[in-house]
């Protein structure tokens, strides 16, 4: 008899406890695995009391990287609604940002994804090397839509886990399977993406760029069309075919220009001056070995340039003229470039973005420098892509691509100087949550669907396959 109220006590006093708990987490929303599923894209998120907000935008806070410190960040449905402290979110779904940093989704402008199936192939070979041995047979092999699909999924899944929301993928598009296989992988990813498909004179390899158009471009608002060229004077119709399909289109050219020594020879510039290709929005990647006339001639056309710096060691193809392409005004941004990059890290290229002009100028103060580094890997991606007024940085309006930092880690925490630490220290498992277009593809840490034993079963069978298909 005496044992029961002290029992019922207890019983009260626990009942009590937990309905505060659940009524606090009805109105602060919670981040727990359970709640992850609604972050769908349909509703409202809000990450709330980051330590620190990089917004990319001078007007919306301190410094050219626009910094909040201690701010929230809502987002409803596909857009970025409001950044500021003490946002009035109503009923959003919450993301608990203290100790976390918060910056825009990185743009990779330059990938091939489907090379995820010949990681580690030729290490010990130069860029022509490299492509005689593990790219250019497959053009005429039995290469099929489920070996495309297969290595640019697992591409996919890779790069979110780095904070990637928009990535361009020049595919090699070795026959129309293929490419309907990679296009197939892509719009699955629920990435922002930008298709460059490999075209040429062939008026079947045309109308196959056009169907991809009206079959996987246009029906998805997360798509955008390219056409890729090799610009040469001996492949000179193959690339004013695709300048003109490129403008009957009305999307970029996107070409690989000046990457080897080689490759000031073979007429590369003055391919692009007869095929009027010297327009505002050609994509050019790597530009290497670039003449004070070339960067001139480029800036004054308005031509976009992709800077791949651990590709470009990879292959010992050289060093990027980029403090002069700066003083030029030439939209740069960062690229992976696929196979040759051997990891998916783009803290890793802005690293090698800043240290290789460092290292060969002596000068700690070169361009770039830290913020420039983190411009050129989100808005200066955006601008080089002509969607700057879409993604790129945390502006109210904006898409809600973004990614939540974990600076608590070990390989990250104590603070210091956290604009620095993004770039030194930040490792893609520090990167906790990953938002395109409002949908959260990488949760608490893990990104969604990478867990399925599929993945590197069917990549591991698409490999061994593509393996047997080379030299």
């Amino acid at each position: 008899m005496r044992q029961r109220p002290a029992s019922g006590i207890f019983v009260l006093t626990l009942a009590l406890v937990l309905g505060g708990a659940l009524l606090v987490s009805l109105g602060r929303g919670t981040s727990g695995p359970a709640a992850a599923d609604t972050f769908d894209g349909t509703g409202r998120v809000v990450v709330r009391g980051a330590s620190m907000v990089l917004t990319m935008d001078p007007k919306a806070g301190e410094g050219p990287l626009g910094q909040l410190p201690d701010a929230d960040v809502l987002l409803e449905g596909d857009r970025i609604k409001a950044v500021g402290k003490n946002l009035d979110t109503g009923g959003a779904r919450v993301v608990d940002g203290r100790g976390k940093i918060v910056l825009p989704g990185f743009v990779d402008l330059h990938n091939h994804l489907w090379q995820s199936l010949i990681r580690g192939c030729a290490a010990d070979k130069e860029l022509n090397g490299w492509l005689g041995k593990c790219v250019l047979p497959f053009y005429s092999k039995p290469i099929t839509e489920a070996d495309g699909y297969a290595g640019v999924r697992l591409s996919t899944m890779d790069v979110v886990g780095t904070g990637i929301t928009t990535v361009t993928d020049w595919s090699h598009t070795f026959n129309k399977p293929f490419a309907w296989g990679n296009l197939r992988a892509l719009a699955d990813s629920k990435l922002r993406f930008v298709f460059a498909y490999d075209a040429g004179s062939d008026p079947a390899l045309q109308d196959a760029v056009r169907a991809a158009k009206r079959e996987f471009i246009d029906p998805n608002p997360l798509a955008h069309l390219q056409v890729g060229s090799h610009p040469t004077l001996d492949n000179f119709g193959n690339l004013d075919a695709s300048a003109k399909l490129a403008r009957e289109l009305g999307v970029p050219l996107n070409v690989h220009l000046l990457e080897s020594k080689a490759d000031p020879a073979t007429g590369q510039m003055e391919a692009l001056r007869k095929a009027d290709a010297l327009r505002p929005g050609l994509i050019a990647d790597h530009v290497i070995h670039a003449t004070d006339a070339d960067l001139d001639e480029l800036a004054k056309a308005d031509v976009r340039v992709a800077h791949n710096p651990l590709s470009n060691q990879r292959l010992a193809s050289g060093i990027i003229r980029l403090p002069e392409m700066h003083k030029r005004g030439l939209k740069v941004g960062l690229g992976l470039d696929g196979g040759t990059n051997d990891t998916s890290d783009m803290f890793n290229v802005m690293r090698a973005a800043v240290n290789l002009q460092r290292a060969t100028s002596t000068d700690p103060a070169v361009y770039p420098v830290i913020a420039d580094v983190l411009r050129m890997a989100t808005l200066g991606g955006a601008e080089a892509m002509g969607l700057d007024r879409e993604i790129g940085s945390l502006t109210p309006g904006k898409k809600a691509d973004l990614q939540v930092i974990d600076a608590q880690q070990v390989n990250f925490a104590p603070r210091v100087d956290w604009v620095n630490q993004v770039v030194y220290n930040t490792q893609p498992a520090n990167v906790q949550w990953v938002f395109v277009d409002g949908k959260a593809l990488k949760r608490d840490g893990k990104v969604v669907g990478a867990d399925d034993p599929r993945l590197i079963r069917d990549a591991q069978a698409a490999a061994d396959h593509l393996k047997t298909l080379l030299p």
